[in-house]
């Protein structure tokens, strides 16, 4: 877990790098700021056997650290809110990453970068998926 964990911090540490030369700021300025901040992996991992269509795992939120990113699941659930208010599912193709700016990113440019909403619900193609993957 320490490996895929560094992976995907590495990541964040590089587009936060993108970012600030994006809006014309040093380079580091956002990562002198997550370096020895603290970090959590914490996947939603469910018995989904326990559950049914309409369960919420996390509900509709925001991340309060600077990035959140999103590896490819096993099972769909996963959807995030686009900024004219409409909620759309996401699929992570194997590969690639999902970010998403936290409050501090929010706080620490004034509003210029918003946080990103997301919830995770078991819904009928969560089930779809569950019950192919059982045969």
């Amino acid at each position: 877990m320490n490996k895929w964990g560094n992976i995907m911090l590495d990541s964040c540490y590089t587009a936060a790098e993108m970012a600030a030369l994006g809006m014309n700021l040093d380079k580091n300025i956002f990562v002198d700021k997550m370096k020895n901040g603290n970090h959590l992996l914490a996947p939603t991992a469910s018995d989904l056997s326990k559950y049914s269509v309409g369960t919420i795992f996390a509900g509709v939120h925001y991340d309060l650290n600077f990035l959140t990113i999103h590896g490819k699941s096993r099972f769909p659930g996963l959807f995030i809110w686009l900024r004219d208010g409409r909620k759309i599912p996401v699929s992570i193709p194997a590969g690639c990453l999902l970010l998403q700016s936290g409050i501090q990113f929010e706080w620490m440019t004034g509003g210029y970068i918003m946080a990103g909403f997301h919830e995770v619900v078991y819904n009928e193609k969560t089930k779809e998926a569950y019950e192919k993957a059982k045969e």
